[in-house]
């Protein structure tokens, strides 16, 4: 007696990857219309796993090239282009046979993604740091400055010194280590790419915060980026304390 269509679904959706390849066999030679459908789910289900891997494989380039070091150090920013809050800077060294699916760069993600994957990454880690610097001192050294201190707060707050770090492009003056800058960093190497979620996601929470003291600029909506709506507020109301007046000379 064949069973229930209900008991299949419950069999695939609680089978781990290979007992469901097993199962998929299995069932396929049911011609009931309603099996037949879910089987098709569940392989095209497969499909985009499998292919959502080869990608996280070929994002391994760097990764497997510095092998041979313990500690492999991606590193990542968020926030140089705004007008107003910190930049972020995120590094992270992730377990050579960990497995993160859907690691990207943060731009590409959507919030609900980035802010999944931005757990599983601090769960995963074997160590992450994030570095801020605020409005006021992008203003005293400027935003690249700025972003090379983020990125050294960061490296320090690791509690692990890496062998070699992956960079998102840039070589950050005043460490002495070995760096690797690679560009488009974040969409080519899993430890940037998950530098750079944890960089992005903890700004977004800051500028979010910020909003709830400064609720006219609209901060939890753009993030402090130039936006009509944001450039129109400063306008209205002036700057606030999380502004950076070097980037808003033109502006007001």
């Amino acid at each position: 007696m064949n069973k229930k269509i209900a008991e299949i679904r419950k069999e695939l959706e609680q089978a781990q990857k290979e007992e469901r390849s097993r199962l998929l066999e299995q069932y396929a030679s049911d011609t009931r219309a309603g099996v037949k459908s879910l089987l098709e789910k569940y392989r095209k289900q497969e499909e985009k796993l499998s292919a959502e891997r080869k990608r996280m494989e070929a994002m391994r380039e760097f990764e497997r090239q510095y092998a041979h070091c313990t500690y492999i150090c991606g590193i990542d920013e968020a926030g140089r282009g705004p007008l107003a809050g910190p930049v972020a800077a995120a590094a992270v060294i992730l377990p050579k046979d960990c497995e993160i699916l859907y690691l990207n760069d943060s731009k590409k993600l959507s919030p609900k993604r980035r802010e999944a994957l931005y757990d599983e990454i601090l769960e995963k880690a074997v160590a992450a740091g994030i570095g801020l610097v605020e409005a006021s001192r992008i203003d005293e050294i400027n935003i690249l400055q700025a972003t090379y201190e983020a990125m050294r707060l960061a490296v320090g707050k690791l509690g692990i010194v890496p062998e070699v770090l992956l960079n998102d492009a840039v070589t950050i003056p005043e460490l002495d280590l070995e760096q690797v800058p690679i560009i488009k960093g974040d969409a080519r190497s899993v430890s940037i790419a998950a530098a750079s979620i944890l960089a992005k996601v903890t700004r977004d929470r800051l500028m979010t915060e910020y909003d709830n003291m400064y609720p006219q600029y609209g901060f939890a909506v753009h993030k402090g980026y130039g936006t009509a709506a944001h450039i129109e507020a400063l306008k209205t109301y002036g700057p606030c304390p999380v502004h950076r007046n070097t980037f808003i000379k033109g502006i007001v």
